[in-house]
């Protein structure tokens, strides 16, 4: 069927993109500036290595400087192991198979550490990720495969060909916490044969109803379920959730923050709590040290040594199966002892549950999921869950062709359309003031969206207004290009004398220590370069820097701040306005504010946009539009 023909051709172009961009940020770059890219930790010093699955071998790193560099590595990805001397044959593949802190467990297609990495200068350095390419692949080619027999109603529904059905009877559970809405989505969940989808516009409780509504399910038939987002800090929050409300959650995978709560949820911490792993853990000391005595007997030595030391190899091999079958037993107690299991969307065909099937998968996150990915986790059950917001970021896609041929629209949005049967709406939102949500409201959620009576009119302090459109047309603010992005630094210096203004004004009513919480966002990252410079030159701003976050859109998604400026950067004779005419990444910035909005930009530019006009307008009819003029 071309539905999938087509996916597998677009998947194919951005996997090539991929790796060209991963080649040309490797293959001429030195060591310093891979490790400044978050591609390679080095230097690294050893701190323990051990047998593992398969007589594979794992050694345990640490990185000795350069601590605070952000980086890349995540478990699951594949790496090598290198020495500096001679990297290019001084290296070892493997998997990252635990990430925490500075240290990381890498996992070697070796049975033992190569002479060459007693002489220091070592490193690990990120692989290009095939595998998640692989995987996805592979998702495709079966979901194709099984289109084409009778046998797949949930593989028919989501390409199109048929309609989802419900189950009519069920008695309404309503439940308490949740409210109308919320309740609705519950029990669309509960009563869906194949799919069901949650949109949850911006500060909805989204989450809340998840859970609940898996908690819900699990009542209905105690039969497990699969739980899976596209980034690990999604999949920890579920975890989480999940886990507060008393249900039996194994976490597969590698968790990106690293709290006891949810490390105590891990397949790794579960069975090390297992009582049948003091016997394996003892077996694997015994191998170990078969091995090391196996090592002693060096190259160069006569028959009877090459003899011992095949025995030992062989004996210490034949631990390592046993090993290996308590584990494996192990795990097994524990994934049928799970009630929910979570990971990541490739994460869910790690070898633990990869032929494991669900009756339910529930896809958190479903507008930023790559749409091959979800196709991993939905083969493994007869029922979908897709919760998420097509109106806020889609997923990041790198080649620009596999975007316009269609791999920048998701399943969700694909759903939403075919089958508005399926889709509850959560209309109550609990973060921000009536006029914060109202313009996002009208453009992206058909004014559904009310206000909770705890937020419709929370203010900074009495009489403050919560929104504000500050228009520099006519100043002269021209906007100025370094390398390929924007920059305004008279308008950033506009923004800073505002905020300053207004921390006065807040002074009163609060103290530093429970001052509102502040984001200053730029769709320009080198604006935020300016914004940053400038913020450390305003002296009044000093005492609060704690409370003031500076980033881009993207980092900001799913989170929220009491006090949001957007500093829209482009101002030009031409009317260009370039990317800020993504505006569903816009949609994202402004609802982001609790009790106050302030964004500041040329109307003159923006108003070639209907949707920046009408805005306009709409700040206008709120008495929120002040010109820049007045203000200066």
């Amino acid at each position: 069927m071309d539905y999938f023909k087509n996916l597998l051709d677009v998947l194919k172009i951005e996997r090539e993109e991929d790796r060209n961009q991963y080649r040309r940020q490797t293959e001429s770059t030195s060591v310093a500036e891979r490790r400044a890219s978050g591609l390679t930790w080095y230097p690294i010093a050893i701190r323990g290595s051990e047998m593992s699955r398969g007589d594979y071998l794992t050694v345990e790193v640490e990185r000795t400087t350069h601590q605070d560099v952000s980086h890349q590595f995540r478990s699951g990805m594949p790496a090598v192991f290198f020495s500096n001397h001679d990297p290019k044959n001084d290296r070892v593949e493997g998997t990252v198979s635990h990430q925490s802190g500075n240290r990381l467990k890498i996992t070697l297609l070796t049975d033992e550490l190569p002479d060459w990495s007693r002489d220091g200068k070592l490193g690990v350095e990120l692989l290009f990720d095939d595998k998640s390419y692989d995987e996805m692949q592979d998702a495709l080619k079966l979901a194709n495969s099984l289109n084409e027999g009778p046998q797949h109603r949930l593989v028919k529904i989501l390409t199109g060909q048929s309609s989802p059905t419900f189950q009519t009877d069920l008695p309404p559970l309503p439940i308490p916490p949740l409210n109308e809405s919320q309740n609705r989505a519950v029990e669309k969940i509960r009563a869906a044969n194949e799919l069901a989808i949650v949109h949850g516009p911006p500060g909805t409780g989204k989450t809340t109803t998840l859970v609940q509504a898996i908690k819900a399910l699990l009542k209905q038939d105690n039969r497990k379920i699969l739980v899976v987002a596209p980034s690990n800090t999604a999949v920890d929050l579920l975890s989480e959730k999940l886990h507060e409300q008393g249900l039996n959650v194994l976490r597969v995978g590698n968790p990106a923050r690293v709290s006891e709560r949810l490390m105590a949820l891990t397949l790794d911490h579960k069975m090390a709590e297992h009582h049948l792993m003091k016997e394996a853990k003892k077996l694997k000391k015994q191998a170990n040290e078969f091995k090391n005595m196996a090592h002693k007997y060096k190259r160069n030595f006569g028959k009877a040594e090459r003899d011992q030391r095949k025995a030992l190899f062989d004996e210490a091999h034949r631990i390592m199966k046993e090993v290996g079958n308590t584990e494996q037993y192990i795990i097994d107690d524990l994934v049928a002892k799970a009630q929910v299991i979570t990971a990541t969307l490739v994460g869910s065909n790690q070898y633990m549950i990869r032929n494991l099937t669900f009756h339910t998968v529930v896809i958190d996150e479903a507008g930023q999921a790559l749409e091959p990915a979800c196709w991993i986790p939905i083969l493994k059950a007869q029922k979908v869950v897709l919760a998420g917001d097509h109106c806020q970021l889609s997923p990041t896609i790198k080649s620009n062709e596999a975007a316009r041929k269609g791999l920048s629209t998701t399943l969700l949005e694909k759903c939403v359309a075919l089958h508005p049967e399926a889709v509850s709406v959560l209309e109550e939102q609990y973060r921000m003031h009536t006029h914060i949500m109202g313009y996002s409201s009208q453009v992206f959620y058909a004014n559904v969206l009310k206000a909770h009576a705890s937020v419709a009119a929370h203010s900074l302090f009495p009489g403050d207004s919560a929104l504000r459109f500050i228009d520099t047309a006519g100043c002269g603010f021209d906007e100025k290009l370094e390398g390929t992005s924007s920059t305004n630094p008279e308008e950033a210096a506009l923004l800073m004398k505002h905020l300053t203004q207004l921390v006065a004004e807040l002074g009163p009513f609060y103290s530093p220590q429970n001052f509102p919480s502040i984001a200053i966002i730029s769709p320009y990252k080198q604006q935020l370069a300016v914004l940053n410079e400038q913020l450390a030159h305003a002296p009044d701003l000093q005492p609060y820097l704690g409370k003031i976050a500076v980033n881009t859109i993207d980092s900001f998604q799913g989170q929220e701040r009491d006090i949001v400026y957007i500093s829209m950067t482009r101002s030009n004779a031409e009317g260009e306005i370039g990317f800020l005419a993504d505006i569903r990444r816009m949609n994202v910035a402004m609802t982001r504010a609790r009790k106050k909005l302030v964004i500041v930009g040329d109307s003159a530019t923006l108003a070639s946009l209907p949707f920046y006009a009408d805005f306009i307008a709409y700040s206008e009819q709120l008495d929120a539009y002040q010109s820049a003029w007045e203000w200066l």
